[in-house]
């Protein structure tokens, strides 16, 4: 299925099939199915779409707790099995997966937002059918597993939405050789101009194995270097050429102004052979915080970002390429240069386009619901596979392990409660030092490197009196208490710390009388507008402030707050937001906006995006 691309871009090989596309499937709630030879299959899904979606086929958004999947695939005969090897993945599948290859058991997993894959070349024969039998065990109403936005209730109530059980990304085959590449880890030092790169090879050992390391952009090869490969793990730094050159740096550094990668090609040698190649990319782009600012490459940064909670109408939690690059492209086209993945570890052909466009992420673990020995352990398995899958990403730029108090809500009486949130702030840091960590986005602090403050007044005096310097920022998280919580739970969290308002707004607006969650409402697309632009003008001028995140970039079923409606329609003037959003307006601006209006203006960032690299 073309709309589906290869499904992990920053480590991609030639030899791979997608199994997108009709399984057969039944639900298996109160039967006593065990194996695959158990289950009666009563119809068809599309995967890679939850059954609770129209786009599944199925749309049953009722409760369910076990699900079976099933598909026979005849293998393309030209690829060949010879000593090569047959890896099945799974882009996610929520929540716990049992994974059967012709009758025999290959894979377990659990957790719903993480990839696993399993080597099922000992139950195939070459040129034969192979059968994949898949049992998903998600049930609704567990909360003490990572579950996000997922409602426990039979309807989507308040701020959650329908569930999404079972395959919910692609699902795909990859031919391996023998002895191969298993994964790659980029980690780029402007201060040195090195990046710093982690291979590990799996399959049998080689005396003879070498890797040959390319790295080039627009043309231009920066290096090719060439190791011993002595153990399974292979840890080096490239230095680039040209390091010496100022221009040539700055060319090079990324930034969502200025995407530049830097694609790479891996070559596995076996004596005079090449066993395997595989073809990724990275980024010079370094990000942290001093006490005042975000710093980006080595400068401030301002950060301008907006909340996206990742549903799409008709398909839930699950969307085409497109449908990832095109929100991306809205979302720089509204004049912000971020994005806050809410409550969701989103699918890596995002993260490729925020990459290639220029997004900043904050990526953020969906929360549990209850505070558990079992969640505890469960939060910390599947925050540690998302760093893992994902740290190599140039665009992430902050890791968020908790928001709001979810999952622990009693953090000003449980010690233990606050030994998680630090646990995981410091599991996080250690896994990861290159990027901030916010601890508890919103409030009840107890550790974090950037002060994360959700308010949603409608006042743009009281953002400016609450924010607007330092000193104002300081005495708020000292006496304020958004939503009844206080800011930081202890003192020696109010050291100096930068200080960004990472929800606020919420403006609900419809075209219906639904009215729907907002946190404040209009009746028109003007007045929408109007409030809008006078918020972004207080929050421009809180200077106590590093940046700011919106709630949010579109409508999600029964919130209405979005900028743009479920379809990604844009409420009101897609200029006026993003002037509002950038918080300046150029000459050239002006000058072009009142000669060619909204339209001219559209095309005009279509290009600017077309430009960067796209």
């Amino acid at each position: 299925m073309s709309e589906f691309q290869y499904p992990r871009p920053q480590f991609a090989r030639a030899q791979w099939q997608n199994l997108n596309g009709p399984w057969d499937f039944a639900f298996g709630d109160h039967q006593s199915w065990q194996t695959p030879q158990d289950v009666r299959f009563d119809r068809q899904i599309e995967v890679p779409y939850a059954p609770e979606s129209e786009a599944s086929g199925i749309h049953d958004p009722s409760f369910h707790h076990t699900l079976w999947y099933k598909r026979v695939i005849t293998p393309d005969p030209s690829e060949g099995m010879g000593e090569q090897r047959l890896r099945l993945h799974f882009g996610a599948v929520d929540y716990q997966a049992t994974v059967w290859v012709n009758g025999q058991m290959v894979a377990q997993h659990e957790g719903g937002h993480t990839p696993f894959s399993a080597d099922i070349s000992a139950v195939c024969t070459t040129g034969e059918r192979i059968e994949i039998v898949v049992r998903a065990i998600d049930d609704p109403h567990d909360l003490a597993k990572p579950r996000g936005k997922q409602d426990w209730e039979a309807e989507p109530h308040d701020i959650w939405y329908p569930r999404t059980s079972g395959i919910w990304q692609t699902v795909w085959l990859e031919w391996l050789p023998a002895t191969h590449l298993a994964s790659v880890v980029w980690t780029p030092n402007i201060e040195r101009w090195e990046v710093m790169f982690q291979a590990r090879i799996g399959g049998t050992p080689s005396e003879q194995l070498r890797l040959r390391v390319k790295l080039h952009a627009d043309g231009k090869l920066l290096a090719d270097d060439d190791y011993g490969v002595v153990h399974s793990d292979v840890s080096r730094t490239i230095v680039l050429k040209d390091a010496g050159i100022d221009a040539a740096r700055s060319e090079l550094l990324w930034s969502p102004e200025h995407p530049q990668l830097i694609q790479a090609t891996l070559e596995l040698h076996d004596g005079d052979r090449i066993v395997d190649t595989v073809s990724s990319y990275t980024a010079m782009r370094s990000v942290g915080v001093d006490d005042q600012h975000f710093i980006l490459n080595g400068r401030p940064y301002v950060l301008k970002m907006v909340l996206d909670q990742g549903y799409w109408p008709g398909s839930l939690m699950s969307a085409t390429d497109d449908q990832l690059r095109r929100d991306v492209e809205l979302t720089r086209l509204l004049g912000f240069n971020g994005a806050r993945k809410h409550q969701k570890i989103e699918d890596p052909r995002y993260l490729y386009w925020c990459d290639v466009l220029g997004l900043l992420v904050w990526e953020e673990l969906p929360s549990a619901y209850v505070f558990t020995s079992e969640a505890a352990l469960r939060l910390t398995r599947e925050w540690t596979e998302a760093i893992e899958r994902d740290r190599s990403h140039p665009c992430i730029v902050a890791w968020v392990p908790f928001n709001e108090s979810w999952g622990v809500p009693d953090l000003p009486l449980v010690a233990a409660q606050r030994n998680l949130v630090r646990a995981l702030y410091h599991l996080t840091k250690a896994l990861d030092p290159t990027r901030p960590v916010i601890g508890n986005d919103g409030w009840e602090y107890v550790v974090t490197d950037i002060v994360a403050i959700h308010d949603y007044t409608h006042q743009p005096e009281k953002l400016i009196r609450r924010y607007g310097t330092r000193e104002a920022v300081k005495n708020s998280l000292q006496q304020a208490r958004p939503h009844k919580r206080l800011i930081a739970l202890e003192r020696e969290t109010l050291r100096p710390q930068p200080a960004m308002l990472t929800e606020f707004g919420g403006i609900a607006y419809t075209v219906t009388d639904e009215l729907g969650w907002g946190y404040n409402r209009k009746t028109d697309p003007q007045g929408l507008q109007d409030e809008y632009v006078g918020l972004l003008a207080a929050v421009h001028d809180c200077e106590g402030l590093i940046g700011f995140c919106y709630t949010q970039l579109t409508d999600t079923f029964q919130e209405k707050n979005g900028l743009l409606f479920e379809d990604r329609t844009p409420k009101t003037s897609v200029r006026a937001l993003a002037e509002a959003n950038r918080g300046e307006r150029s000459a050239q601006e002006q000058e072009r906006d009142a000669d060619q209006g909204e339209m001219g203006y559209n095309r005009f960032w279509r290009a600017k995006l077309l430009k960067t690299g796209v």
